[in-house]
């Protein structure tokens, strides 16, 4: 069983399915305010044995959401730049102490997290630098869409409506 995001593919393309990005075909059995409901949807046709490979699954009136975690300053940047340099640097260092023919050493492990911490601070003051002051916030984006409807090839599209009319029909807390 292949389990995959809204967002993600499990790889290679299936069979049937295109490589290159093209429109989605088939006729709407469903139409939902968020994803988890569309996703209810296709678990719902999937439970009764439909032919769930004629389904998609598709994102309208898209949007890129920016929300704001924080504000940024010289110590959040530095000290973020420094525990991440902290790490990739103790990385290195145990790749470089396992290979050490003078048997257990902490030095390389030691020197490995100085130099990782000393190249993230100077990278991270240019960077953060080189802004000047137009940025100061973090933030995290993710596309979202404004509704999510579901599709279906014509040759089950009407006994996916209908298994999809049954399911509108219980409690939303139901789960049989």
């Amino acid at each position: 069983m292949i389990v995959s995001g809204p967002f993600s593919s499990a790889g290679r393309p299936a069979a049937g399915q295109p490589r290159l990005p093209t429109p989605p075909t088939g006729w709407p059995i469903g139409s939902y305010d968020n994803y988890s409901e569309a996703q209810r949807a296709v678990e719902h046709l999937a439970d009764n044995d439909f032919t769930v490979q004629d389904v998609t699954i598709v994102g309208v009136d898209l949007m890129l959401v920016e929300r704001v975690i924080g504000r940024l300053s010289w110590g959040k940047v530095l000290g973020t730049a420094a525990v991440s340099g902290a790490w990739f640097g103790l990385l290195i260092g145990i790749l470089l102490s396992m290979f050490n023919s003078q048997g257990v050493s902490y030095a390389p492990i030691l020197v490995g997290m100085l130099t990782g911490v000393l190249f993230a601070l100077i990278f991270a003051a240019i960077s953060y630098a080189s802004t000047r002051g137009r940025r100061d916030f973090s933030s995290s984006s993710q596309l979202v869409a404004g509704r999510y409807d579901v599709l279906c090839q014509p040759r089950n599209a009407e006994q996916g409506r209908d298994l999809l009319a049954k399911l509108a029909m219980r409690p939303s807390g139901s789960t049989s």
